[in-house]
Order: structure tokens, then C-alpha cells, then sequence
């Protein structure tokens, strides 16, 4: 008896013809970029090293897109930053030892921000694996012990024909919740060698569904239906689930006020009557979710930044719903609900009981109008005027990419990021450079809309490099610097704490000249200006500079 999937097996006969007349002239890097196309890529990113020259010379042959950067540290955010706009696992090429090592900070950034990135890099021959010293350039004793504690899986290849097998499997993790990096190594005679092997054709690695068990989540709903002040925690989960429909329903339904984490920006609107923003630095807040009898905590793992430096202290049941098995009951005990966002949403909406609870934002806007009055007697206009300036000229459904600079720590709280998927920061890894050659990995993915990066000088200087590549591929990215001459939340952290700071103070150059210098157009800005200077770089094509001197302050932290 013939079953359908044995037909489904069988090959045509015309795939027959090709599997036994492969083209002439492939070798081993064929095979790995024949897999990606078989897995549905379109573009991929990386810079090309001696080892790794077979994958950058079968990129000829094929349909992909490559996007070169000129930091290897920067195509991994350029890679992240496309994972989490597209949802697809970003393919990125490194080369042996130091290019693969300068990728590190931006695969652990990629790990604590859920993207999904397809890291895949030489080796050296595979002779010299198993940690003798055989003296070959860029040589590793392991080089895949250096990506183990980062990456979601690590896939090691030592024959041509475990290739598309070894780059499925590291797809399918790449993309099962919670989505991630992951790490693939190709020695470099494995890549150059000339193969035989059939083209790859169609590759199955359809990534796994994290489903909640229902015994769990009907507790949950129990809990939240006859909670008397359910409160609702949502995190970066909830946007990398594509769940903030479900979020929102599941509020209205229970009458529980929300507040997003500041990787969840944009999970519930911000104008909402349910809405407590992203105010989770702030005591008012802080007491306010401790007050809940039930919390109800989704994608998120409740780390420093989102329990306001561990000062948190929930008096009510917790109810956490976690991708990550490590971040679920990591910091306080709960009904912990190992599950994807959106599948334990939805159970959790189809099972609950309506509440009607009329108080809940009357509530919500008393403890708004709280956080305003606190901030409002610190003097701190020309913060607020600036934040509102870049939102006023950042069309909405635009994506920003903010690095590790004050302004970006004042949009983790204030900014309103308007659509979910829209606000990204390297808040997850907290390492600087991030934000401008995401921005590139954003106008990549989507070129139909302006990515706006914001940066602070000390940031900026860490990419400088890829004014170059958003020139080379002409992507619609302005990216805001705000020069302050230094580190400027390191030099307000050292002079609050030892009364005076050291080495934050930077020698920069004119940045408007210097991006000028590489053909970018650029101007300096004020204050005054920042909204019309920036809306007008937004709205022209291909990349832009716009300078603000400014030095910024914070608010006044409440957890100290």
C-alpha cells in the first residue's frame, strides 16, 4: 500500500536529472548558502575572512542578498535587529577566530533580546580539531566554548554532507520560542573542497510550538477571574509572540491595568485607560504592582531593570508565562507557565471570566498623574522637550533603534513607541554601539520606511564604521547623535557616587563633517530645531546624520 507522504518522498523526475547532474564548479559553500535558500532566506549578513572565503564565493551563484558591514560586532545587530523586524532568522557569516569572537557582544545582546540570529562561521581544517596547537592562523583550542553560554545551540560540521542538516537544526532552534542565537562552525576544507552533492532544494525545519499545559493556565485564569486588583506585567515575549492583540483583549476582559517592560515597548497602547506606560523606574509604580493581589507577568523574567533594581517586591500571587526556562520562577516565586506569549494568552482569554471593575482606570491615571508630578519638580524641560521633539518627527510605524545613552534611558519610560515591534534598545546585553547598525539591519528588512538610530557621542564612535555601508547600500536610516562630549550616564553614575568622574571624557570629531566625509548628509542641530531638522532627514532618502550638542540629565532614581 502507497501512502501520500510516500509520494510526497519521492523525488520527480526531473529532480531525479538534477540530483544526478549537479552544476560543475560548487564546493562546500554552496551547500551552506543552497540551505539557506532552501529554508526561505533572502539576505544575509557578515564580513568575509581568509577561512571563510568558500560561503562568500557561492554567494555569486545564488539569489541572496548580502549585506556586508564592516565590524563583525556590528553585522551581529545589524543581523539581530532584522531578526526581530522580519521575525526570521537572520543568517550571518563570520570568518575563524578573532572575526568570529568580535561578533560576541552582539549575540549576547541577540540572546537577552530573543532575535533570532543564524550565526555560521568557519573553523580551522579539520585536521586541526580537538584542541591540539597545530599553529594554523585564527586557530581556536575550542573556538565553540566561547559562544556555548551565549548562543541557543551550538552545531559543529565535519563533512560536506552534514551541512544542510547541521544549518536546519540551527534554524528550527533559532526560531523555536523563546527565538534566539545560535551557532554553526564549518572547518575551511570543508568549504573549499569541490562536492558532488545534489543542490539542496526545499529544507524542512519548521520550529517547534511552545504550548502551555492546560491544568496550569486554568488555574491562571481562576486566579485572574476572581482577583480583586489584577495587574498585568508585559515583556519583549509578548512582542517577539506577535501576542499584543491577545494582550490587550485579555486586559479589557479582566479590567487589569498593564505595564510594558521596556524590551516590551509598544506591547499595549500607551494612551490606553488601562495603560500604566513604562514607568517601572519609578516608586509609585513600584508600590502600585506590589499592591496587586494577583500579577500577571508575560514574557518577561522580571530581571534588574523591570523590578526597578530588585526593589520589587510583589505581596500578591504571581503568575508568570515564560519562554526562557531559566528566567521562569528565577527572581520570585509564581504559577510559573512554560509556554510561548500568544498560546498562553490566547488560553488564558478563551478560559477567564469577564470582571467589570470601574476603578481600575481611575486607578491607573492617579498613579500617572503621580509619575508626572515627580518628574515634573526636577527641572528636567529640556529632557522632556527633547524626547518629544523625536517623537513628533518619527512617523508612526517607523522603527528606532536607541543605544546606551541618556535620552535612550529616558524612552525606555517616556517614549511612546506608538506599534509594537517598533522601539528596539540594546537594554537586554546593556552594551554600547548598538543602535545605528541595527538601524542598518532595519532599513534592510523593510526599505519602504525611515529606521531612525539614536546615539550618544561615546556610542556613536563605536560605529562609525558603517556610515560607510549605509552609504554602499543607500538605506533610508538618520541616526541622531547627542553630543555631550563623554560618557554621559557614566559620568553622572561616577559623580553621584565618588564625587567627580574618570575617563568618561571623550576627543570626538566633527561628526558633521565627518559624515559628510563619506558622503552622508549631515547637520547640527539644537534643541529648537531637533524636530524639523529630524522629520527632514527622516523624510529624504537613503542615510542621514543629525547632530544635537546637548548634555541630558536623568531623572532621579527612586529605587536607591
Amino acid at each position: 500500500m502507497t501512502h501520500d507522504h510516500d509520494l510526497e518522498l519521492r523525488p520527480t523526475a526531473a529532480q531525479t536529472e538534477a540530483a544526478l547532474n549537479p552544476p560543475a564548479g560548487r564546493n562546500g559553500g554552496d551547500l551552506v548558502i543552497e540551505t539557506l535558500q532552501g529554508l526561505g532566506a533572502t539576505t544575509v549578513f557578515g564580513l568575509p575572512g581568509q577561512h571563510a572565503l568558500g560561503m562568500f564565493d557561492a554567494l555569486r551563484r545564488s539569489s541572496l542578498q548580502y549585506v556586508g558591514l564592516r565590524v563583525e560586532n556590528n553585522a551581529g545587530f545589524a543581523a539581530d535587529a532584522y531578526g526581530r523586524i522580519t521575525g526570521e532568522a537572520a543568517p550571518l557569516l563570520l570568518s575563524t577566530g578573532p572575526g568570529a569572537l568580535t561578533s560576541l557582544a552582539a549575540l549576547q545582546e541577540a540572546a537577552s533580546a530573543s532575535a533570532p540570529v543564524l550565526a555560521i562561521s568557519s573553523q580551522i581544517p579539520v585536521a586541526g580539531l580537538g584542541g591540539g596547537r597545530h599553529g594554523y592562523l585564527h586557530e581556536l583550542p575550542d573556538q565553540q566554548a566561547s559562544f556555548r553560554g551565549i548562543v541557543k545551540s551550538v552545531h559543529t560540521v565535519r563533512t560536506q554532507s552534514q551541512i544542510p542538516s547541521a544549518i536546519a537544526e540551527a534554524w528550527e532552534s533559532a526560531l523555536t520560542a523563546p527565538h534566539g542565537p545560535v551557532w554553526v562552525e564549518i572547518p575551511q576544507d570543508v568549504l573549499l573542497a569541490e562536492t558532488a552533492l545534489p543542490v539542496v532544494t526545499a529544507v524542512d525545519a519548521t520550529p517547534h510550538d511552545l504550548v502551555p499545559r492546560p491544568e496550569l493556565t486554568a488555574v491562571a485564569a481562576d486566579l485572574l477571574s476572581r482577583a480583586e486588583r489584577p495587574v498585568i506585567i508585559a515583556g519583549g515575549g509578548v512582542v517577539r509572540a506577535d501576542a499584543s492583540g491577545k494582550l490587550r483583549a485579555l486586559a479589557e476582559k479582566i479590567q487589569a491595568p498593564v505595564v510594558t517592560t521596556f524590551g516590551g515597548k509598544g506591547a499595549f497602547p500607551w494612551e490606553h485607560p488601562l495603560s500604566l506606560q513604562s514607568w517601572l523606574e519609578d516608586r509609585h509604580t513600584t508600590d502600585f504592582l506590589e499592591d496587586a493581589d494577583v500579577l500577571l507577568v508575560v514574557g518577561s523574567g522580571l530581571g534588574e531593570l523591570s523590578s526597578n533594581y530588585g526593589t520589587f517586591k510583589p505581596r500578591g500571587r504571581v503568575i508568570q508565562i515564560e519562554a526562557d526556562l531559566g528566567k521562569l520562577e528565577s527572581n520570585h516565586p509564581a504559577l510559573g507557565i512554560h509556554a510561548d506569549a500568544r498560546l498562553a494568552l490566547s488560553a488564558l482569554l478563551e478560559t477567564a471570566e469577564e470582571r467589570h471593575d470601574p476603578s481600575a482606570p481611575e486607578r491607573v491615571a492617579t498613579v500617572l498623574a503621580k509619575v508626572r508630578d515627580r518628574i515634573a519638580s526636577q527641572d528636567l524641560t529640556l529632557e522632556q522637550q527633547t524626547l518629544a521633539a523625536v517623537r513628533a518627527a518619527l512617523p508612526d510605524g517607523a522603527p528606532s533603534f536607541w543605544d546606551m545613552t541618556i535620552l535612550s534611558y529616558w524612552a525606555w519610560s517616556a517614549f511612546d513607541a506608538r506599534r509594537p515591534n517598533t522601539m528596539h534598545s540594546a537594554q537586554g546585553a546593556g552594551g554600547l554601539g548598538y543602535a545605528f547598525p541595527a538601524a542598518l539591519g532595519a532599513a534592510v528588512a523593510d526599505p519602504t520606511r525611515p529606521v531612525l538610530a539614536v546615539s550618544g557621542d561615546g556610542g556613536a564612535l563605536y560605529s562609525i564604521a558603517e556610515l560607510a555601508t549605509a552609504k554602499q547600500h543607500n538605506l533610508n536610516v538618520t541616526w541622531l547623535i547627542v553630543d555631550d562630549g563623554g560618557y554621559g550616564i557614566l559620568r553622572e553614575y561616577m559623580t553621584d557616587a565618588f564625587g567627580e568622574a574618570t575617563g568618561t571624557e571623550l576627543t570626538r570629531p566633527d561628526y558633521v563633517a565627518l559624515a559628510e566625509s563619506f558622503g552622508v548628509p549631515g547637520v547640527r542641530t539644537s534643541p529648537e530645531t531637533l524636530e524639523s531638522d529630524l522629520a527632514k532627514a527622516l523624510a529624504a532618502p537613503g542615510p542621514s546624520v543629525v547632530v544635537l550638542p546637548a548634555v541630558l540629565r536623568m531623572f532621579a532614581p527612586t529605587h536607591l
